[in-house]
């Protein structure tokens, strides 16, 4: 079932594709990989955008005691993003020593530090999708999971990586909103 889930998953940029004029399709290399970067390309720069936008005093921010602090987010994606893209794009990441430190330390640096820091993740992300073909998309990986091994495709952290981004958006929109802020994807509409 999950074969066939994935399956489907990759088939939506395949018919995504198929809808542009075929003089776009054919100039363009590696199209189905590219048009998962450019799903999640407005996930990452809307959620730079919040961290900016939120002030530093509501860092600690969480709706309730056992959710996750607006800094707990911001430290999590990037070392999400980290992992993700390692795996998408062969390179492995460096990490230094402050990445040993525990998360909720990190969780409480300086809003500059932690921004800075999602923003170099989400590049290195960019970075190792960009150098993906189409064809290693397919590519299969022995991966551990709580069921024990499972065979994955490549695609399959790209899907993770999309959809993480989706959601740590979702959830910061939802803490702005709390906070009486506006989230960057409704700028345009309702103003800063």
């Amino acid at each position: 079932m999950r074969r066939v889930a994935l399956i489907a998953l990759l088939c939506l940029p395949a018919a995504l594709l198929a809808q542009l004029p075929k003089h776009t399709r054919s100039a363009e290399p590696n199209a189905v990989a590219r048009t998962f970067l450019s799903y999640g390309q407005p996930y990452g720069g809307w959620l730079l955008q919040a961290f900016d936008s939120i002030p530093e005093t509501r860092y600690g921010f969480r709706p309730t005691p056992p959710q996750q602090s607006v800094g707990f987010i911001a430290q999590h994606l990037e070392r999400a993003n980290y992992q993700l893209c390692s795996t998408i794009g062969g390179q492995a990441d460096v990490p230094s020593a402050k990445d040993s430190l525990a998360d909720t330390i990190r969780a409480r640096w300086p809003k500059d530090t932690l921004i800075a820091r999602v923003r170099a993740s989400l590049q290195f992300c960019r970075a190792a999708v960009e150098r993906l073909t189409d064809a290693q998309l397919a590519d299969e990986f022995t991966v551990d999971t709580p069921n024990g091994p499972q065979t994955v495709l490549r695609a399959r952290y790209l899907m993770l990586l999309i959809t993480d981004l989706a959601e740590h958006y979702s959830q910061i929109a939802g803490y702005m909103r709390l906070m009486g802020m506006v989230p960057p994807s409704a700028w345009g509409r309702a103003g800063r």
